[in-house]
C-alpha cells in the first residue's frame, strides 16, 4: 500500500448540516505544527463557498482548498472545492468531478474509501454532525485497512443522523461530544 513517507498520520472529516459549527469546534483542538494533514468534505454542494476562510480563524494550521495534484503535507487543512469529490492518492490530492454519492458531491465516502486505501493504518475518519449517512461505507473501509473511526456523540449533534448511522454500523473507536472529540 503506497505512503507519503513525510505524512505521518492523515484526518479525514465529514460534516453536513451543523457542520461549520462543528468543523470549527473541532479544528481549533488541534495544536499548532499537528504532525498530520486534515482533510474536510462538507455537503456544500456547487455554490461558491468561503469555508477555507470560515475555518482559518478557528485554528492555527493552515487551512485551503485543495488543489488537484496538490502534494499532501503536515499542518495544513485541505477543504474539498464545491462540486468536486476529494480523493487522496499515494500524498496527492486529486479532485474528480464525478458522479453524486449519497446524493452529494461533494460526498465524505469517496474521500474516505480513498484514504482507506492509501494510507491504511495512518488514516483517522471523522464523522460529525448531518442528515442521513454519508461517510458510514467510508469509514468502514478505513476500519478494514487498519485506520481508526471517530464520531461525534449523536447526542451532542445539530443533525444526529450521520453519526448516528456510523455509530450503528461501525465499529467506533472514539464517540465523544465534539468539545472532546478533537483532544482524542
Amino acid at each position: 500500500m503506497p505512503q507519503d513517507n513525510h505524512v505521518d498520520q492523515i484526518i479525514v472529516i465529514g460534516a453536513s448540516r451543523g457542520g461549520l459549527t462543528a468543523l470549527r469546534c473541532l479544528l481549533g483542538q488541534f495544536p499548532p505544527g499537528m504532525p498530520a494533514a486534515v482533510f474536510v468534505t462538507m455537503h456544500i454542494g456547487a455554490q461558491p463557498s468561503l469555508l477555507p476562510s470560515l475555518l482559518a480563524n478557528a485554528t492555527t494550521l493552515k487551512v485551503s482548498f485543495a488543489e488537484c495534484g496538490e502534494q499532501i503535507q503536515n499542518g495544513c487543512v485541505y477543504v474539498v472545492p464545491p462540486d468536486r469529490h476529494l480523493l487522496i492518492k499515494q500524498g496527492t490530492i486529486r479532485l474528480k468531478r464525478s458522479a453524486k454519492e449519497n446524493y452529494s458531491r461533494p460526498a465524505i465516502d469517496p474521500m474516505f474509501r480513498s484514504a482507506a486505501v492509501s494510507y491504511g493504518k495512518k488514516a483517522i475518519g471523522v464523522v460529525l454532525t448531518g442528515e442521513l449517512d454519508d461517510g458510514v461505507v467510508g469509514l468502514q473501509a478505513i476500519k478494514a485497512y487498519g485506520g481508526l473511526a471517530f464520531v461525534q456523540d449523536p447526542r451532542t449533534a445539530d443533525a444526529p443522523s450521520m453519526p448516528m448511522t456510523a455509530t450503528d454500523n461501525v465499529e467506533v473507536d472514539v464517540c465523544l461530544p465534539l468539545e472532546a472529540l478533537g483532544k482524542s
